[in-house]
């Protein structure tokens, strides 16, 4: 993974943890001493990791899994245009308008894995 990649995940990830986003842990070394890749509910605070073979990969939802009823609310007034709300809006739902998916840095997420959503 690129320094570019690294730091693009990184801002991506920072914005969604008080949303409860859902990752895969990738790695050997962490504090709690899983050995093996696991799913966990990313929140602040939880992972202190100091090596870098350690990646969170997210589990997002695509911009085309957005249903008829989102699609309303993003039409709206509230969401009209690139606002604080908005993206607090698409994180919140956990999609993936920064085309994360496409570029491998993160995951599909299958179908009602966010009850939200």
């Amino acid at each position: 993974m690129t320094q570019e990649e690294k730091q693009l995940l990184l801002k991506d990830l920072c914005a969604r943890l008080p949303y409860g986003v859902m990752v895969l842990v990738k790695g050997e070394k962490y504090f709690n001493e899983i050995k093996e890749p696991y799913i966990d509910t990313l929140s602040v605070g939880t992972y202190l990791f100091d090596d870098e073979d350690i990646t969170l990969v997210p589990y997002l939802r695509p911009m085309s899994s957005m249903t008829e009823e989102e699609k309303v609310k993003m039409k709206s007034d509230l969401f009209a245009g690139f606002t604080a709300e908005g993206f607090d809006w698409l994180n919140s739902h956990h999609f993936d308008y920064r085309g994360l998916i496409e570029k491998g840095l993160a995951l599909e997420a299958p179908e009602g894995m966010y009850k939200n959503g």
